[in-house]
């Protein structure tokens, strides 16, 4: 008997030093990992910023702050910010009512469809609103002229204006997403309580609907407002034209004027630390808003709300949601690929006027656009090979092993996507150009540290998505037989988690393959991604290939969505 005890106490003793020695493995590799991708560029933009030869001196971020053009620049990222925010949650929101609470026919369809624009790469769409409604050469305000017979444009999309209505075009769908989720939710015993007691629809609308779905709406209000502050290329394109600067475009300009020049860099990260402040405040208010506004609202699968009879007004609003999504969605994909096929930029858009030449140049003949594509499928591969395995493992760290500091962790790995991409651009430029020993400026391999960085918390999110749904008493089963804990992690774990991770590996993927914010100051003379090749071509005068480039990146886009889709339904089905 007490040899059979000391046998099985011999055998707790051996899984508990096993789990140990993995786990202690584990998070040191994840410790390491975060601190040289994300610590690393965070720490020394504050130190270029802040110190200079190991020297306390505050006087260049003084004096970035005080500048007329700077302060002009942050006037201009506040006032689109604001305005996208608030009309994108207005757009975000009324849609999402529409979809997820009223009779409105073709739901399924126009759901699918409502998350259409968040998949297309805002910069591209800023080159076909461009093409639309250039002041002299928009094809629309062509049109109306033509018809008016005036020289006045109908819109000037190189404004202000039309940055704010461009970045709404494509943000109000995170407003969209978050809302209609949880309106399908909803616990509908709340609303018809109200309706009992006399409450009228817009009553039970303003006083019930709207207050439980205010951490939603909130949640998505604040990923625009984000997205906003921190985006480069729609503000880029339409208004370097006009000399219209935000944070994220004068922290490229004034890199790019200095032709790369450490002085250059140190002042384009005094702005970037200023834009990483606006950003911390706009996250520090959305917590606020969410923890003073959780309501449990869900209360099973089997609750359904009562949906909203449209009546009358039922075809009228589908006819406007069409048009919406047609001037939205498929006048831009359309303009894009039609102006790929022109034979010259100007010409009308007529059949004789089209060919594929264009797209075949930039497929097989132009050197430059093969080598984005090729560095584009190496890096969004790579960095997602290498983001789906490290953030699992992070994700294990966090969720199974819950060591003390794991929210170091966590919050390691949610930092970067939290930041504006140009921000993160700098702070690799500063680590990885000899600081340490190690220079990878103008090489391929600093584009893929930044990516990894980037894109980690959609790998820690997904995988931890996943580990959540394995009970730990699967490993300790696995482990009792014999195992040890990286065999059981191996064998049992990661096979369970397998559709999660290439969920994962998709999300990191995708957004790789249309990136351009980090990119762009990155890239060296043979390292060109997609979303440079494209900006750059634009910015040369050669839309007709810029578009051509611009539609295969669509397509391939497009392909990955499906996979995703394909491989998110299977998931479900298992």
């Amino acid at each position: 008997m007490n040899a059979s005890l000391l046998g099985k106490r011999s055998d707790l003793d051996r899984m508990e030093g096993s789990r140990v020695n993995t786990g202690q493995i584990l998070m040191t590799i994840s410790t390491i990992i975060l601190v040289i991708t994300v610590a690393l560029p965070m720490i020394m933009i504050i130190y270029n910023v802040f110190f200079y030869e190991w020297s306390f001196d505050w006087q260049l971020f003084a004096t970035m702050l005080t500048d007329p053009d700077n302060l002009a620049a942050m006037w201009n990222t506040i006032k689109i910010s604001f305005f996208v925010t608030v009309l994108g949650t207005i757009v975000g929101l009324f849609f999402a009512w529409l979809i997820g609470r009223s009779d409105i026919p073709l739901k399924g369809l126009m759901k699918t469809l409502f998350v259409v624009p968040y998949m297309f790469p805002p910069f591209i769409a800023a080159m076909a609103w461009g093409l639309l409604l250039s002041p002299r050469s928009g094809y629309i305000n062509k049109i109306f002229m033509a018809i008016t017979g005036g020289s006045r444009p109908l819109f000037n999309i190189n404004s202000l204006a039309g940055i704010v209505f461009v970045e709404l075009c494509y943000y109000f769908p995170f407003v969209f997403i978050q809302v209609s989720s949880a309106l399908e939710r909803m616990d509908p015993t709340l609303e018809e309580s109200a309706r009992i007691a006399g409450a009228n629809q817009m009553t039970v609308i303003r006083k019930i609907t709207m207050p439980l779905v205010v951490p939603a709406i909130a949640a998505g209000a604040m990923l625009i407002l984000i997205s906003s502050l921190s985006h480069f290329g729609v503000p880029a394109i339409l208004g370097f034209s006009n000399h219209i600067f935000t944070l994220p475009t004068k922290i490229y300009e004034l890199i790019y004027r200095s032709a790369g020049s450490f002085e250059g860099i140190r002042q384009g990260a005094s702005l970037s630390v200023l834009l990483v402040v606006v950003v911390v405040l706009a996250l520090a208010i959305q917590q606020r808003i969410l923890r003073a506004g959780r309501y449990d609202i869900i209360r099973g699968k089997s609750m359904r709300p009562m949906l909203i009879k449209l009546r009358g007004f039922k075809i009228p609003l589908l006819v406007v949601s069409i048009l919406f999504l047609a001037f939205v969605v498929v006048l831009p994909l359309f303009i894009i690929f039609a102006v790929g096929c022109l034979k010259a930029y100007g010409l009308p858009l007529r059949l004789e006027n089209m060919t594929l030449n264009n797209f075949k140049y930039v497929l097989f003949n132009s050197k430059m656009a093969r080598d984005s594509i090729k560095n584009s499928f190496f890096l969004s591969i790579s960095s997602a090979v290498i983001t789906m395995f490290a953030g699992t493992m992070i994700a294990y760290v966090i969720v199974k092993l819950q060591p003390k500091g794991k929210g170091v962790l966590e919050v390691l790995g949610i930092l970067p996507y939290s930041i504006p991409g140009i921000v993160l651009a700098v702070g690799v430029i500063l680590t990885w150009s000899g600081a340490f020993g190690v220079n990878l400026y103008n090489t391929i391999w600093i584009i893929l540290i930044a990516y990894v960085a980037r894109y980690m918390a959609f790998s820690l999110k997904s995988a931890s998505a996943s580990l959540e749904q394995v009970h730990d008493s699967l490993e300790e089963a696995s482990r009792t037989c014999g195992a040890s804990h990286f065999e059981s992690l191996v064998d049992i774990t990661l096979p369970l988690i397998r559709p999660g991770m290439v969920a994962g590996f998709f999300l990191i993927f995708l957004p790789s393959m249309r990136e351009l914010t980090t990119s762009l100051l990155l890239y060296g003379p043979f390292t060109r991604t997609m979303g440079v090749a494209i900006y750059s071509i634009h910015e040369e005068g050669n839309t007709v290939q810029a578009c051509a480039l611009a539609g295969v990146a669509i397509l391939i886009i497009i392909a990955g969505e499906l996979l995703l889709r394909h491989i998110t339904r299977e998931r479900k089905g298992t």
